[in-house]
C-alpha cells in the first residue's frame, strides 16, 4: 500500500508495467508502460486529487483516475426496482478488500474483492501483468446476483495539450450516435456542442448544434465543451477493439474485448465544458474511451428498460443469475509506432500476438495473449 495522488493504493509491477489501484473504488491508475527507453503514462488523474472537497462528494469523484470497473455503469439517477445505485455503482465508490498478490510463471496478479450491498453479491477483481508484455489483463467475476445489470470499463486518457494529438479509431460498428439529450446544460454550468441524438457513419463528420461538422477521430478538440457519443460494435466480431494512436509521442494505446459482453464504446470528450466545482473548467484534454454495456451513461434503469438502442435489437444489459458467475475480461495495452503510423485501421489477432495495421499498410506487432478473452460472459 502506498498513497498515490492522494489515494491509498495497491501497487505492483514487472519490468515493463507499473500499476496502482486505489483501495477505495478500485481505480486502476496511474499505469506506466516502458517501451524501450520511453515511459508511457496514458491515463488521466483528476486535477483536484490533492484538494479538500465538500462533504458528500462521491469517492468516485474524489479519486477520479485511470480505468475503473462500473457495476452498474452510468449516473444511475433513477432507481430501478427499489435499487438506488451511486454513480457507476458501489464498485467505484466503496473499499475493496485485498485477497492476494501472486506470482505464477510469467504472471503477476493482484486479487481484490468487494461484497455489494444494494444488490447483494460479490465481485472479484483480478489484474494481471505478464512478463515481456506492455499490457494489463483485467478480469471481474460477478457472483450471487440476479436480474438485469449493465457492467462497463471507464478508461480515461490524458491527451497532450496539442489539438489533434491523438487519433481515435475502433473496430466495425453497427451504430454510432451522439447522446440523445444535451450532455451538459448552461443552467447547470456546462456546455456541449454535438447535436443531440445525431446518428453518424463517419467519426470525422459528426453534426453539431451550429450546423458544422466535428471530427471525433482527432483529439483534443472543441475546448470548452463536454460531449458524449456511443459506438456499438458489430456483434459478429470475435474481438472488438478501440485504439488511440499518438504519432508524435511514438505509441498507440488500445483495448480488446468480447463484443457480446461489452457491446459498445462510450466516448466521453471532457475538454473544459463543466464549470461547476470541482471541475471548474480545468478538466481538459481528457477522453473516456469506455467499453460498456448500457444505454449511454443513463445507468441501470435506462439500460434495463426499453430504450432507443434495445429497440434496435442492441444489447444494453445482461441478465444475471445467482447460480451462474458472470465474467468480464478486458485487455489494455500499448505498443511503439513509427511517426508514419497515423491511425489504427485494423487489429489482427494471432496466437501470442496482435498486429496493428495503420494507414498505408504500416504494421506493428506486439506480444499479447488474446485467448484470455475467450472465457467471458456466463461461466
Amino acid at each position: 500500500m502506498k498513497t498515490v495522488f492522494g489515494q491509498p493504493s495497491y501497487t505492483f509491477a514487472n519490468r515493463h508495467v507499473s500499476a496502482a489501484v486505489t483501495q477505495t473504488g478500485g481505480h486502476l491508475g496511474p499505469v506506466s508502460f516502458r517501451i524501450g527507453r520511453k515511459t508511457i503514462a496514458p491515463f488521466a488523474v483528476a486535477p483536484w486529487w490533492n484538494e479538500k472537497l465538500p462533504a458528500g462528494t462521491l469517492p468516485l469523484i474524489r479519486g477520479l483516475r485511470g480505468d475503473f470497473f462500473c457495476l452498474p455503469f452510468g449516473g444511475n439517477p433513477v432507481p430501478f426496482r427499489g435499487e438506488q445505485h451511486p454513480a457507476h455503482g458501489e464498485t467505484v465508490n466503496r473499499r475493496w478488500r485485498f485477497e492476494s498478490l501472486a506470482h505464477t510463471g510469467d504472471a503477476t496478479t493482484l486479487h481484490l474483492s468487494l461484497r455489494t450491498r444494494i444488490r447483494p453479491g460479490r465481485v472479484d477483481k483480478r489484474i494481471t501483468l505478464r512478463a515481456g508484455q506492455t499490457a494489463v489483463y483485467q478480469e471481474h467475476i460477478i457472483t450471487g446476483m440476479t436480474g438485469p445489470m449493465n457492467p462497463g470499463h471507464h478508461a480515461t486518457l490524458q491527451f497532450p495539450d496539442r489539438p489533434g494529438a491523438g487519433r481515435l479509431s475502433t473496430s466495425a460498428c453497427v451504430l454510432r450516435q451522439v447522446y440523445v439529450e444535451p450532455t451538459e446544460l448552461p443552467e447547470t454550468q456546462g456546455y456541449s456542442l454535438l447535436k443531440p441524438g445525431a446518428i453518424f457513419r463517419d467519426l470525422r463528420k459528426v453534426p453539431t448544434i451550429t450546423g458544422e461538422l466535428a471530427d471525433l477521430s482527432r483529439y483534443p478538440a472543441r475546448r470548452g465543451f463536454e460531449d458524449i457519443a456511443i459506438l456499438v460494435a458489430d456483434p459478429k466480431l470475435k474481438t472488438a477493439w478501440s485504439a488511440v494512436a499518438f504519432p508524435e509521442e511514438g505509441y498507440v494505446w488500445f483495448t480488446l474485448r468480447d463484443p457480446r459482453v461489452l457491446p459498445a464504446t462510450l466516448l466521453w470528450m471532457s475538454n473544459g465544458g463543466r464549470y461547476s466545482a470541482p471541475w471548474s473548467g480545468r478538466h481538459v484534454n481528457v477522453m473516456g474511451v469506455e467499453d460498456i454495456t448500457g444505454f449511454f451513461h443513463t445507468g441501470l434503469a435506462g439500460s434495463a428498460r426499453p430504450n432507443a438502442l434495445s429497440k434496435r435489437g442492441l444489447t444494453t444489459c445482461h441478465h444475471l443469475r445467482a447460480d451462474r458467475p458472470f465474467v468480464v475480461r478486458y485487455i489494455m495495452a500499448v505498443a511503439a509506432i513509427p511517426r508514419r503510423f497515423e491511425q489504427v485501421r485494423d487489429i489482427m489477432v494471432a496466437p501470442g500476438k496482435v498486429t496493428l495495421i495503420g494507414e498505408g499498410g504500416v504494421k506493428v506487432s506486439t506480444p499479447l495473449d488474446c485467448s484470455f478473452l475467450k472465457q467471458t460472459g456466463a461461466a
